[in-house]
């Protein structure tokens, strides 16, 4: 194949991907009547043009039914209904099977069969291979380009991320320099003290003074010089204290915005990994007798490659589940109520700053007897005696991921082979992630795996228990509290506490940390009548665990490590600056190990804080305001990607007008600065002086990036001001995580 057809060939790789997505997209609005014809009749157009350019027949042929039909829709000739919708679907199926086939040399050929009542996809049962090298178009704006190996840039970032540690640990220099200018300060005091002692012997006789003054006066000089000497000494130093501070601090930036290119350079697009899974269990559902349409989003979002081929088969394996045991037969599906066609959903997300996947079905939703039934043979539960109430739902759940736990009643190609979800668990436990397993309202199952974006390094806080170190992942922790010892309650023996949670008061548990981690008989740990503790949640479930103290939180290069006795409760290990390690703590293993402990305890609810109904789960709304076009544009389509509702303002007076009205409930606003009739910094101060909107969040997202600008806005009440010189969609993401 010659350099130019390889070239097109990833050209068109990237536009059918984006041009099919979009239609499917449509599809999905077109039962609200929110859909785009003129525009998905354009790209069916441009699909077949661009299939003509990279000579694929058959591709061509299957875009030209679809633009034909498009066209009859356009035209009141045909109706957009059901049926149509699923030719549409299968065939847009077939194309994507079409290119792959193509893509992938070793693949038999494919024959199209294009028809609006029937197309068939063809089989294929492997995901496509991910991507590890990019194929780049010769003229790309005059940049050059160096293919380097992957493993040699995971290698280069973890050398990095040590550095970073080693500055870290001289930080203890300035330490040093900062107590040497503390013993220069009491020498001069000690001089000053001197110089009074010297001027108070004026009381001696005349006699003896006139003895001693050509002594003195001799001595003066040297004490002068002396005296100047010391002052320039602690000038000297107090300057080198300032610029080794400087000093430090700059290196540190320099280190940190290197290690973040590098870290850019590490991570690749999730559609390189997860890209090949709907055709494939599209295909696997068929097989099965289910008819199944597979949805992913969010597949553009960049992650560390690590993270993406440690969840490779995790994933895989959650969409298998969703179509064995969540899917149903078409005739059961009818007959109750709902679509024929199931529907299968993999959605990337950023949140906080951390990757979210979720995989979710409109399925049957968790058999909550049937993993009770499991859960007893297998000796996890006792037998209820008649009348006694089922465990709480988030304790049966949490047993599907203990290894070996399986409901599926025989082997075979979707159920797998029994092991379960405790690989899934694992995988993702490794990552320092979570994992959580809940139903969706009114039917259905979602599991959500909350991981890092990379694999190295992690946000932990420093706590210490019993004289011993250890670090939890930040984004488990919900607070830092100090609780009054006189304040805590008793709760069938054990201590608890009442906490404002969202809103309702929350009656939690409250632990020693050091019970669970290596002195079984540990007391809670009390200080001036107070016990510190740290709330975490997982899932509906919170838990507070008393410690001695908390340090710091710090981002560090996590290693993975094994405790004896505390496998469980361990996902890896950290340096300190001392050199001595610390083990970091898994969040929902703490949590579990509390719930599987006492179960007593949890069945009556302790630390449940309400399951995610149905309203928890509607997006949140953004209103974005700028009068440029392609900005609003360009933020609308990334923010949906990303499952938030979008509402969009020309100009602040427009926004006002959109925020005051009610016409939708807002969660946040992103605006620019510079915009007709009222610009981004009078629209906040409208905003923060208005009692019905002050608690929104609001960030500025401006191309002016001066200091004072920054100051201003910050000052005005703004959650965040980001520039559009250095634009990162991952950052933006992030940050709107991290306010919501």
């Amino acid at each position: 194949m010659t350099d130019i057809r390889k070239q097109l060939l990833a050209a068109f790789d990237a536009e059918h991907r984006e041009h099919l997505g979009v239609i499917r997209s449509a599809l999905d609005q077109a039962g609200r009547g929110e859909i785009d014809l003129t525009d998905v009749f354009r790209r069916a157009h441009s699909l077949k043009g661009a299939a003509r350019a990279v000579d694929l027949p058959s591709v061509e042929e299957v875009a030209h039914q679809l633009e034909s039909l498009f066209s009859q829709v356009l035209e009141g000739q045909q109706s957009l209904d059901e049926p149509t919708i699923a030719t549409v679907r299968r065939n847009l199926d077939l194309i994507e099977d079409l290119v792959a086939g193509v893509l992938k040399p070793s693949a038999p050929p494919v024959e199209a069969k294009p028809a609006p009542a029937m197309a068939t996809a063809p089989r294929d049962p492997e995901p496509s291979p991910a991507k590890t090298d990019a194929i780049l178009p010769a003229d790309a704006g005059g940049s050059a380009y160096l293919r380097v190996a992957a493993e040699q840039m995971e290698e280069l970032s973890t050398s990095m991320h040590q550095l970073l540690t080693v500055l870290q640990a001289n930080e203890s220099l300035d330490d040093d320099l900062r107590q040497v200018e503390l013993e220069v300060r009491g020498l001069r005091r000690s001089w000053d003290q001197l110089q009074e002692q010297m001027n108070a012997s004026g009381a001696a006789t005349q006699q003896e003074l006139y003895s001693t003054s050509r002594k003195a006066a001799s001595f003066a000089p040297r004490l002068r010089d002396f005296d100047q000497g010391l002052k320039g000494l602690f000038r000297r130093i107090s300057a080198l204290t300032r610029e080794r501070r400087h000093s430090s601090w700059s290196v540190e930036q320099a280190a940190r915005q290197l290690r973040e290119n590098i870290d850019r350079v590490s991570l690749v697009s999730a559609e390189t990994v997860f890209g090949g899974f709907g055709p494939m269990v599209r295909e696997i559902a068929r097989e099965a007798g289910r008819d199944a349409h597979v949805r992913s989003t969010g597949l553009d979002i960049q992650v560390d490659r690590q993270v993406l081929q440690a969840l490779k088969d995790p994933v895989m394996h959650l969409l298998r589940n969703a179509v064995s045991h969540g899917v149903e037969l078409p005739e059961e599906r009818i007959a109750n109520g709902k679509p024929e066609r199931a529907e299968v959903i993999l959605e990337l997300t950023s949140r906080g700053g951390r990757l979210v996947v979720s995989i979710r079905d409109d399925g049957r939703g968790p058999d909550l007897a049937r993993i009770e039934q499991v859960a007893i043979e297998r000796g996890l539960l006792q037998p209820r005696p008649p009348g006694h109430p089922p465990p709480m739902m988030d304790q049966l759940l949490a047993l599907v991921f203990t290894p070996g736990f399986s409901t599926a009643g025989e082997i075979d190609r979707l159920s797998g082979r029994g092991i379960g979800l405790s690989v899934v668990a694992e995988a993702v436990r490794r990552l320092q992630g979570s994992v959580l397993l809940r139903p969706r309202y009114p039917h259905g199952t979602e599991v959500l795996l909350n991981v890092p974006f990379t694999a190295a390094r992690q946000p932990l806080l420093l706590l210490e228990a019993e004289g011993r170190m250890f670090g939890l992942p930040a984004h488990a922790v919900e607070r830092l509290l100090r609780l009054r010892t006189e304040a805590l309650e008793s709760v069938e023996g054990r201590p608890a506490a009442r906490i404002e949670f969202g809103g309702q008061d929350v009656v939690v548990s409250v632990i020693a940390l050091a019970a669970l981690t290596g002195s079984p008989h540990a007391p809670l740990p009390t200080e001036n009548g107070h016990v510190k503790a740290v709330l975490i949640r997982h899932g509906s479930r919170t838990c507070a665990f008393a410690v001695n103290g908390f340090h710091d939180v710090r981002t560090m290069l996590v290693s993975d490590g094994q405790a004896i006795g505390l496998n469980d409760l361990v996902s890896g290990t950290v340096l300190l600056d001392d050199e001595m390690p610390a083990l970091v703590l898994s969040p929902d293993r703490l949590i579990e190990h509390w719930i599987r402990n006492e179960s007593g305890l949890a069945s009556g609810g302790l630390g449940l804080t309400g399951w995610a109904q149905e309203e928890e789960r509607q997006a949140r709304t953004i209103l974005v305001v700028d009068d440029s076009i392609t900005t609003r544009t360009l933020e609308k389509s990334i923010l949906e990607a990303q499952g938030y509702e979008v509402v969009l303002s020309v100009d602040g007076i427009d926004a006002l007008h959109v925020l005051r009205s009610g016409e939708a409930m807002i969660d946040l606003v992103i605006a620019d600065v510079e915009m007709p009739r009222m610009d981004g910094f009078g629209l906040l101060q409208v905003i923060k002086n208005d009692p019905r909107l002050s608690a929104l969040p609001v960030i500025l997202m401006t191309s002016r990036a001066d200091p004072e600008d920054v100051r201003r806005g910050l000052d005005l009440g703004a959650s965040a001001y980001i520039t559009k010189q250095k634009f990162d969609q991952r950052e933006l993401l992030a940050t709107i995580g991290q306010v919501l």
